[in-house]
């Protein structure tokens, strides 16, 4: 266990306090006023996901910076880096109560051996970096939270031939991970994440504590999200199965999303890798029934694997981020405790679409 880390369950002070009316717009969850604003520094967090949780903190009291390659106008501050060199973002770690690394080229490409490449060196050097960085601060973060994927492990089929629930155990680094064969080859997402999970927990950090956010996809309602590109599909009567529609789909709500993550900074005793998917995960069938169900769309057809390849190469998009199964259950996160508001996604859909509509 990491340095920092206390038994009994005890929670952070700061995030314990009593619940007012107030809401959370996007969410619509009752905000906890913090006892002492905590400082929340987010390498990377000008993406979909970052800025939903920079909102969520800010909101909430907290002092947040984003560290961008391209900073802009936000109620929170931002500050330029480049996930390669020092500079004087360094200041922002100083005496931070918690860091979340979310940098990294995103899989949603097409997947050229050029862009392998720079969705792997983004991810492993922007996490060295910040590792050399905050063991050498005179007052590190509390707790440094790093994003990887559900999708670490590859798919285990059962005697039946179903997908077995994945288990969050610490993995081995891929030592071929940057040979020129695997660039091109399968399994690319769980080798990137295995030796990105190998770069965040590196060496010894007696004074921080590491925690590993599995993540399965995050559904949030607004445009630009994976949940707006299956809607699409959805109302134009294409949401039928994608594929073999029996791949299981790894979702979670944003609000889950961003509770999961305070409860994991809240909880002084837990550290290691978390998945941060639904408990529920269900075959992509399944998944586009219950999503044309709250659409309120009776039909939709299905796509064959050629043509969802296809689709997604003319839309310079990543095929494998729909066809791939991965069947992640949050074990470690509710034997601590935590309870999801969306364990189950025909009620998360019929939510986000509420959402959706309540923007049209």
């Amino acid at each position: 266990m990491d340095g920092g880390a206390l038994s009994g369950g005890r929670r952070h002070p700061a995030l314990t306090a009593d619940l007012t009316p107030t809401l959370y717009p996007t969410c619509m969850v009752a905000i906890s006023p913090a006892a002492r604003p905590l400082r929340i520094v987010l390498p990377g967090g000008s993406g979909q996901v970052g800025q939903m949780l920079a909102r969520y903190f800010q909101e909430r009291g907290h002092r947040v910076a984003v560290l961008t390659r391209g900073p802009y106008a936000a109620p929170w501050q931002t500050i330029y880096w480049d996930g390669e060199h020092p500079g004087p973002w360094i200041e922002a770690l100083e005496g931070a109560d918690v860091c979340i690394h979310l940098a990294g080229r995103s899989m949603n490409c097409r997947q050229t051996t050029e862009n392998r490449q720079v969705i792997y060196t983004s991810r492993i050097r922007s996490t060295r970096l910040l590792h050399q960085i905050i063991a050498g601060l005179a007052d590190p973060p509390k707790v440094w939270m790093n994003a990887s994927a559900s999708a670490i492990q590859t798919r285990i089929p059962g005697p039946d031939g179903a997908d077995l629930p994945l288990q969050e155990e610490r993995l081995e680094a891929d030592h071929e991970a940057m040979d020129v064969p695997w660039t091109t080859g399968r399994d690319f997402t769980a080798r990137v994440a295995r030796d990105w999970e190998a770069a965040f927990f590196e060496a010894e950090m007696p004074r921080t504590r590491r925690v590993a956010l599995r993540t399965g996809v995050v559904f949030s309602p607004v445009p630009g999200n994976v949940f707006h590109v299956f809607s699409n599909l959805v109302r134009i009567s294409l949401g039928g199965a994608q594929g073999s529609g029996r791949q299981f789909v790894p979702w979670i709500h944003e609000t889950d999303y961003a509770r999961a993550v305070e409860f994991l900074i809240e909880r002084e005793d837990l550290d290691g890798p978390f998945h941060l998917a639904a408990p529920n995960p269900l075959p992509n069938r399944d998944f586009m029934a219950a999503l044309r169900e709250a659409w309120e769309m009776p039909n939709g057809i299905p796509a064959p694997a050629f043509a969802v390849r296809l689709g997604a190469w003319l839309m310079g998009s990543n095929a494998d981020l729909v066809l791939e199964s991965c069947r992640a259950v949050p074990r470690r996160l509710m034997e601590a405790g935590f309870e999801f508001l969306f364990p189950e996604w025909p009620d998360a859909a019929e939510d986000l679409v509420r959402q959706w509509k309540n923007r049209e």
